[in-house]
């Protein structure tokens, strides 16, 4: 790719007035004061290849909010020397749009200076809005460069998608906001040394934060702005809860409180005491906890402790995981607390984690015979003279869908791992197992009414 080589040095960004916004003032000018995203600014990355070249790549950013999709946007507009226009899908219509394509192709044509159009919030824009990008972007007469917090593939027509690269933002992670706590603290452009953040405070403001960098420069401006004007220059945990007005929860993620807490959430669903679940499951929501690892934790909860009883669980909880990862926070938050409920209410039992450690202390302690010569493969040339699939029954040939037959190898004729708890959906497993039982095994009824009736054996 040919590197461009603007006409005229790229313009250097104005210095903010005083009275901007922190956020803005501490907003990157370059891809190397970027942090975080490093997926997207590795050299030879799509995203540093169109700032550093000269081909009118049309970007959809898609992540969650206070993550560099508007800095983005600037530097791509900044480093290559093109017109910069922006507007919000939220107050933008179609002619607008065209207002905007048309001035963009007047300077192509006299200067033959691109123009980068940014559109936040593009998954507000209609269809018939989206639609009327295509031609623009299609020719090349603007460089779309569109944000989103929504699945682009549900929210962007597919012809607008695949005209342009589309580049996933993540939420930024504890060391990408300390960083940029740090330097907007000491930077000219920030604070310039004026306050100093304790510790305890430092740790909420990141926890706080959840990602979304801007949320924390303002946080941090905020109660900058308190210390200041009580004379003091150490920025403390009680100004800064004071001024976000959000109180620092005690929870730390790799220590005590993480494991204390997350071991009461699941004994507390276990316990089927849905209002402690939920207590838990806020603080955790509250201080910061990795909502993937909460889903996690629902998931295998859901079949350690509930299993066949509700087989729903697993189910929801499942769901909740998916929608953690979809829709992400804080509206996950409502997944999680359905999950939550859903697994403190329903009735419990361990007979799957029972069922499945004891077959595997059973393997590991040498129970792993041969598979019964009728249950090997035989679809392959030669199997029949090893006698391999010989005599095998097949059950839907039977009425009843059973037929009595050896399935484990002989040294684990008769022995039972599963064990319902009869609670629940359980119950009606446990009646009806010991019926399976007898019919495969050819043993005698386990009740009055007799087992399910299955045909004799094969010779």
């Amino acid at each position: 790719m040919t590197l461009f080589e603007p006409a005229e040095p790229a313009p250097v960004p104005e210095p903010f007035e005083p009275g901007a916004p922190l956020a803005a003032r501490m907003r990157p000018r370059t891809l190397d004061e970027v942090v975080g995203q490093a997926h997207l600014l590795a050299p030879g990355s799509p995203l540093r290849r169109l700032v550093e070249g000269d081909a009118p790549m049309s970007l959809i950013l898609f992540g969650p909010p206070g993550t560099g999709k508007t800095t983005l946007a600037l530097i791509v507009s900044s480093a290559t020397n093109r017109r910069f226009v922006q507007m919000s899908a939220l107050n933008a219509g179609v002619k607008d749009v065209r207002a905007v394509i048309a001035e963009a192709k007047q300077h192509l044509g006299h200067s033959g200076r691109q123009t980068v159009l940014f559109i936040d919030e593009i998954h507000r824009f209609s269809k018939t809005q989206q639609d009327s990008l295509l031609g623009a972007v299609e020719a090349r007469h603007v460089t779309l460069v569109a944000a989103t917090t929504e699945n682009p593939f549900f929210s962007i027509v597919a012809p607008l998608l695949s005209r342009s690269l589309l580049l996933t933002l993540q939420p930024l992670d504890d060391d990408a906001i300390g960083e940029l706590v740090d330097r907007a603290l000491t930077d000219e452009r920030g604070l310039a040394g004026a306050v100093t953040l304790d510790d305890d405070a430092r740790a909420h403001l990141l926890r706080m934060s959840d990602g979304d960098a801007r949320r924390a420069l303002t946080a941090i401006e905020a109660a900058a702005g308190t210390t200041l004007a009580e004379g003091r220059t150490g920025l403390d945990l009680a100004t800064l809860e004071q001024a976000v007005d959000k109180a620092a929860v005690r929870y730390d993620r790799d220590g005590d409180q993480h494991y204390d807490v997350i071991s009461a959430f699941i004994k507390s669903i276990r316990g089927s005491d849905v209002d402690a679940a939920l207590h838990y499951l806020a603080r955790m929501i509250e201080a910061g906890e990795d909502a993937r690892y909460i889903a996690r934790r629902l998931v295998v909860h859901a079949s350690e402790d509930i299993g066949l009883a509700d087989p729903t669980a697993l189910l929801a909880a499942a769901a909740a995981a998916e929608a953690v990862q979809l829709i992400g926070m804080p509206e996950a938050r409502i997944s999680l607390a359905q999950a939550t409920i859903h697994l403190a209410l329903a009735p419990k039992s361990n007979a799957v984690i029972t069922a499945i450690e004891a077959a595997l202390a059973d393997v590991r302690g040498g129970l792993a015979g041969s598979v019964p010569p009728p249950l090997r493969d035989g679809s392959y040339q030669g199997a029949a003279k090893l006698g391999h699939g010989m005599r095998y029954r097949y059950p839907h040939d039977a009425a009843e869908g059973v037929v009595q037959q050896q399935y484990p190898p002989d040294e684990l004729v008769a022995r039972d791992y599963y064990v319902p708890a009869g609670r629940g959906a359980e119950r009606l497993l446990s009646e009806r197992l010991p019926k399976l039982r007898a019919a495969v095994r050819g043993t005698p009824p386990p009740h009055p009414d007799g087992p399910v009736e299955a045909p004799n054996a094969a010779d």
